[in-house]
């Protein structure tokens, strides 16, 4: 099995499902990988996307990447199955490439490796999860059990910012999700205080409810706001400062004595290891983000979990960003504790297949071959004029 051709896309995604509101700017790469291996008349193609987050990637996927996998041909077949190696795949991607200096290529390579999964498990007839758990030698029973999920969104609004926030969190709530988050530090302390209130008492109390500072603190606003919100009993402080101020995120550990989130802006396995090391995260209580498709792709998140249970971490403490259907299988076959969804932020991309039910804030892996975007409408549809246009 071989890799023919692989094309990209930048698509414009939003923060809010609300067109009226200024979008803010972010991009991603759509990318579709087209092998050799025909079903049911067609070739079996793999879809990915660069997450949620970042920006586009398509210089270094179109001048880098793409041409080593294409170039490698059949040397990503597993020999024993014939079929597309992820594994493989990656180290064909990284052929060349210097340690450190990681930049963005981390996001490049991710959305390939998405797609590449993708492929593999379509050519398998599995859905994503349960063909991971298979290589893995996972249990297939734990893996299909319903996930543990959380809605992300919780963004300012330009204008009714308080009751709007309150209808959104409810909106979570009528469609099956028992805890959310929202974001802080853009406004006064006050006015954050205010909107942390409004949704907490919709979800049913702080301990429902996480807050993403979105790495934008310094060190007296984040020791302000973590001496200010430790009374609530949060769910969850995310993203306090600076992703390599360890100094920082350690002395809010030491302060703060509710669960600290950290890692989404972590990008591999070197960044992860300086993190848990010098960032003074507490095994027994902190939660570890680190974003799959941002940090190198899926072979790249499996060392970075050994390396956590090495240090004397539990699976449960990861709950990886992105809030889209690639997370969903990776925790349901790793059995990690749970992942967000977005579902009406960052579309098309965000949430979970159309009709996908939640049930006291759990959700079961879709049974579709692949990740399912072929589940998701929107999605789709965007993937096929990709190949439409590419044909």
């Amino acid at each position: 099995m071989k890799i023919t051709a692989i094309l990209e896309r930048r698509v414009p995604i939003s923060r809010y499902a609300d067109p009226t509101i200024p979008p803010g700017g972010l991009d991603t790469s759509a990318v579709a990988v087209v092998t050799d291996v025909i079903k049911d008349g067609a070739p079996v193609v793999g879809f990915g996307f660069a997450s949620i987050g970042r920006f586009a990637q398509g210089g270094l996927i179109r001048e880098r990447f793409a041409p080593r996998l294409i170039a490698a041909g059949d040397a990503l077949s597993d020999p024993e199955t014939g079929n597309l190696d992820p594994d493989r795949a990656w180290a064909a991607m990284m052929t060349g490439e210097k340690p450190g200096g990681h930049g963005e290529r981390s996001v490049a390579v991710g959305a390939l490796d998405m797609a590449i999964w993708d492929a593999a498990a379509k050519a398998a007839g599995l859905p994503l999860w349960r063909y991971l758990a298979r290589l893995l030698g996972r249990d297939e029973a734990a893996a299909s059990e319903p996930v543990s999920v959380y809605a992300g969104g919780g963004y300012y609004f330009p204008d009714g910012d308080r009751s709007r926030l309150a209808d959104e969190m409810a909106m979570f709530r009528d469609q099956g999700f028992t805890r959310a988050k929202i974001k802080i530090g853009a406004r006064d302390l006050d006015s954050d205080m205010a909107r942390i209130e409004a949704a907490a008492e919709v979800l049913g109390g702080p301990g429902n409810l996480s807050v993403d500072a979105m790495n934008g603190f310094g060190r007296d606003q984040a020791l302000e706001t973590a001496a200010a919100l430790a009374p609530l009993g949060l769910w969850w402080l995310e993203d306090i400062g600076d992703p390599l101020d360890f100094d920082l995120w350690s002395e809010v550990a030491a302060a703060y004595p509710h669960a600290i989130a950290a890692g989404e802006a972590t990008f591999g396995y070197a960044d992860a290891q300086n993190l848990l090391r010098y960032g003074g995260l507490r095994r027994e209580k902190d939660i570890l983000l680190f974003d799959i498709a941002h940090g190198y792709g899926l072979p790249e998140f499996i060392r970075m979990v050994g390396l956590a249970e090495n240090l004397g971490w539990d699976r449960a403490a990861f709950w990886p960003h992105g809030g889209h259907l690639f997370t969903l299988h990776a925790v349901a076959a790793l059995g990690l504790g749970g992942a967000e969804v977005n579902p009406h932020n960052f579309q098309p991309f965000g949430g979970l297949t159309d009709g996908a039910k939640i049930a006291n804030g759990k959700t079961p892996p879709p049974d579709l071959p692949g990740i399912g975007f072929e589940g998701r409408a929107a999605a789709f549809s965007l993937f096929r004029e990709l190949i439409e246009d590419g044909a």
